[in-house]
């Protein structure tokens, strides 16, 4: 009896072994990730192990890998990549149940695909004793930001990796028409130096003083600056680009049941609110409260915008970008 009761506590606590030592590998482009991840491990015993990568990177990533991801689950970033990534059949189909009541059906895939985590406003990040000292007023407009008084003083991200630039550059398409907007990325581009390699580095030039002004995604991370550097976060008063972030799980993910555990788990209530405690930001799901740092936002200026066209178009827009402005990339 001895014996088998020995043999069952042997089984049993090398089930729970098994349980607790199991992984994610996850692809992010999130602020705050780490303490993110570190929650679910908390709740979950399941070990997450991470890669920092921009949204373009990952699409490229994957198109690399020929079907065998080296990741699970792909966490942030823009919206635009996933559908690429879809219509590539890149992604494992997943509706979690967490997905339907509260969440609107323009922020996720009405195939499963992919689901939307919250909403990436596009702003302005200035550094004030920058402005100060080069006399030159703040921007309250995009058109403000192409005058010629901020010739090399202008920040952003190359939108072929950087999702936040990418909606930019889709969102003010869909906004002002679209040889308006080629035309004003034409003024924008004399004011840019050169495009960085993504979204999260402008809002750090801009703080450390290297540019005056920079086109950023107006999360927590970034608008946290404004209590430890000399910077002014701006939400533009014409018109604001926007894109959800994302989260899909990899075709042929190799933990299948963990990448799953991880999506119900993010667009649960609990997830979402911790998700936005760490990085604020307006949730997808309709019953979290908006954090007080976005509540300013006018949202009569978020651009009216069709989410397929940020994916159907992607490739269209990004050859004529690199055409005329590839020059610029690093």
């Amino acid at each position: 009896m001895k014996k088998i009761l020995l043999t069952t506590l042997l089984v049993f606590s090398t089930l729970a072994t098994s349980v607790l030592a199991k992984n994610l590998k996850v692809v992010a482009a999130y602020g705050n990730k780490e303490k993110i991840f570190q929650e679910f491990t908390k709740e979950t015993g399941i070990k997450v192990e991470f890669l920092d990568l921009s949204s373009g990177e990952v699409l490229s990533r994957i198109q690399a890998e020929g079907g065998k991801p080296s990741a699970d689950v792909w966490f942030g970033g823009g919206i635009d990549s996933f559908i690429a990534a879809k219509d590539k059949g890149l992604l494992e189909k997943y509706e979690s149940k967490n997905n339907i009541e509260f969440i609107s059906p323009e922020y996720r895939d009405k195939d499963g695909y992919w689901s939307g985590i919250s909403l990436v406003l596009v702003g302005f990040m200035t550094n004030n004793e920058l402005l100060k000292e080069k006399n030159l007023p703040s921007p309250k407009t995009w058109e403000d930001l192409a005058n010629p008084i901020y010739k090399d003083e202008v920040m952003m991200a190359n939108p072929a990796i950087s999702g936040t630039n990418y909606a930019m550059v889709n969102g003010l398409i869909q906004g002002m028409g679209e040889e308006n907007a080629w035309t004003y990325f034409k003024s924008l581009n004399e004011n840019v130096p050169f495009l960085a390699k993504r979204g999260g580095e402008p809002p750090k030039k801009v703080a450390s003083g290297e540019f005056a002004l920079a086109v950023i995604p107006m999360s927590g991370e970034f608008i946290s600056m404004e209590g430890k550097y000399p910077v002014t976060t701006i939400y533009p008063e014409d018109m604001i680009p926007w894109v959800p972030a994302g989260m899909a799980i990899f075709k042929n993910a190799e933990n299948l049941d963990e990448a799953k555990i991880f999506i119900d788990w993010a667009l649960s209530k609990k997830g979402q609110e911790f998700i936005r405690d760490q990085d604020p930001r307006m949730m997808v799901r309709s019953d979290i409260e908006i954090p007080k740092s976005v509540k300013t936002i006018n949202k009569d200026k978020l651009i009216k915008i069709d989410i397929d066209a940020l994916g159907e178009d992607r490739e269209e827009i990004l050859k004529r970008w690199n055409d005329e402005f590839g020059n610029k990339a690093q």
